[in-house]
């Protein structure tokens, strides 16, 4: 690209992301400003630094990972610390101009019924009638007048004292005129006795009802004078009563402090995490156990029609896994599962798969296990082909049994070449949300518990209940700070896991 063509291309660039900065900013979205602020500044040195510039290739896969990797997780980390949320999504700012624009009617103010004229230019004026029926011209910033027909243009009153016409302006229909979203946000009269329709049907002199002291950081009522004082993000009375909208703020440690010490948290929290390691753990014995079985099993070369039998086992594995856990509810189905009638007639008893905490975790396990051990089986197979002979023979020559060679040759050279497999999948079943969620949404539910939880939820379907589907409402920074709890765990995990099987030393050093 020639030098011109480099320039001009920047230039379209940085045109379209000062663009979208100016929009972000407008809407008071902050860090992505900053971030995109930041990715145009790191693009434009790479593009003209000489230096830089045998880099140019990768710049559309460095903003990309910077935007959709970087940046969520920086933001992440941003709002467990704050109380981004339900009610608290926009700035301090935002919040008090859509609370500033509440209205309220003082004791001297008056009511109108309203008839609203347009014009062609979209401009309004109102027809004002008072509970004498006198009439009002009601025009934006001048003062109100009772014009007589003939006058100001107003063509002759009908039978309710409403013109027909107004000249210039057109008289809107009823329906038109309710929803109109342009007429309740218009003040007609002048400054210091504004009128502004607040009903469909009403009209009144309405005066601001909150008045914001900077000094107190605090809202004002007008109206009773109570004082509204900013606590985490919300206007609050003394009463504990608030003001709506609330406000994007910082609240330190307070998301952390509350997952980790609130007794409504600690009751079901112990038991939760206790099932999802032994169920990532579980899980990972037994998925492992089969498909190695498997393969050994299939690795002998006389085994009678090995390749069908193998492509016949691999099917689990095709189909999706959302389809297959579906299937499998509907299999347990206590009243026209396919399993529970067979178990039926041949024992005359079911276990109660949705409703006993045991029988619901088996129902996992054994789920999982059938959605897990084509993949094991495949990698395991892999592995296998990779161990010499030589060794075995050497092994049968000093006399050890099938049982020593499988586990003093076989394992220990299987879990060097599958090890880091075996911790993904951990990691994986630790935070496998869709099985838990599609199969039971984390049932049966405990009993007893201050906050929704169920006996086979794990850390991560019990955090999207506690912070997306409970009562409180929905809570990014709540499920953000417990989102990083989870990371370092399952980062403490995977370090212990490489550190004490020697996973990442170099092929040489044990040589």
């Amino acid at each position: 690209m020639s030098p011109f063509l480099r320039l001009v291309f920047l230039l379209a660039v940085d045109s379209t992301a000062v663009y979208f900065l100016i929009r972000v900013i407008s809407f008071g979205y902050y860090p992505l400003a900053a971030a995109t602020f930041v990715v145009l500044v790191v693009v434009n040195v790479i593009l003209l630094h000489r230096k830089a510039y045998p880099i140019r290739w990768m710049v559309v896969g460095l903003v990309l990972m910077a935007m959709f990797t970087i940046y969520p997780i920086l933001f992440t980390i941003w709002v467990s610390f704050t109380n981004y949320g339900e009610g608290h999504l926009i700035t301090q700012e935002q919040a008090i101009d859509q609370i500033l624009d509440e209205k309220y009617l003082p004791e001297t103010g008056r009511a109108y019924s309203w008839t609203a004229y347009k014009s062609a230019d979209g401009d309004y004026v109102l027809w004002l009638q008072d509970a004498d029926g006198a009439g009002y011209l009601a025009v934006p910033g001048e003062p109100l007048t009772q014009p007589q027909p003939g006058e100001a243009g107003l063509s002759a009153l009908d039978d309710k004292g409403i013109p027909e016409t107004i000249k210039g302006y057109n008289r809107l229909n009823t329906i038109l005129a309710t929803t109109d979203q342009n007429l309740p946000n218009i003040l007609f009269g002048e400054a210091g006795s504004t009128i502004q329709i607040r009903s469909p049907k009403e009209a009144a002199e309405l005066l601001p009802l909150y008045e914001y002291d900077a000094e107190r950081d605090a809202m004002i009522s007008q109206e009773t004078g109570v004082v509204f004082q900013n606590i985490r993000g919300t206007f609050s009375a003394p009463d504990g009563t608030a003001l709506r909208p609330g406000f994007v703020e910082t609240i330190q440690f307070a998301n952390f402090r509350e997952f980790f010490t609130s007794p409504a948290l600690r009751g079901p929290l112990v038991r939760i995490i206790t099932w999802n390691f032994a169920f990532a753990i579980l899980s990972l014995v037994f998925n492992f156990a089969l498909g190695l079985a498997i393969a050994i099993m299939f690795n002998e070369r006389n085994f009678p029609f090995k390749k069908l039998i193998r492509s016949l086992l691999i099917i689990p594995y095709t189909v999706p896994a959302l389809l297959t856990i579906l299937i499998w509810r509907g299999m347990l189905n206590p009243e026209l599962g396919v399993i529970d009638r067979f178990l039926e007639n041949l024992l005359g008893w079911a276990p109660p798969w949705f409703t006993d905490q045991w029988w619901a975790k088996v129902a996992i396990l054994l789920i999982n296990l059938w959605l897990s051990y084509p993949y094991f089986m495949l990698i395991c197979s892999g592995a296998l082909q990779s161990i010499s002979e030589d060794y075995y023979s050497a092994a049968q020559v000093d006399g050890a049994s099938p049982w020593q060679q499988f586990w003093q040759i076989t394992l220990p050279l299987l879990l060097v070449a599958v090890g880091p497999l075996l911790i993904a999948s951990l990691i994986f079943n630790f935070n496998n949300f869709n099985l838990i969620y599609i199969f039971n949404a984390g049932g049966p539910p405990m009993a007893g518990t201050p906050t929704p939880a169920g006996h086979t939820d794990i850390l991560i379907s019990y955090v999207y209940n506690l912070a997306f589907t409970a009562s409180r409402g929905v809570n990014y920074g709540f499920a953000a700070a417990i989102t990083m709890a989870i990371f370092f765990i399952v980062g403490t995990i995977t370090l212990l896991q490489f550190r004490y099987t020697n996973m990442w030393e170099e092929v040489s050093e044990n040589v």
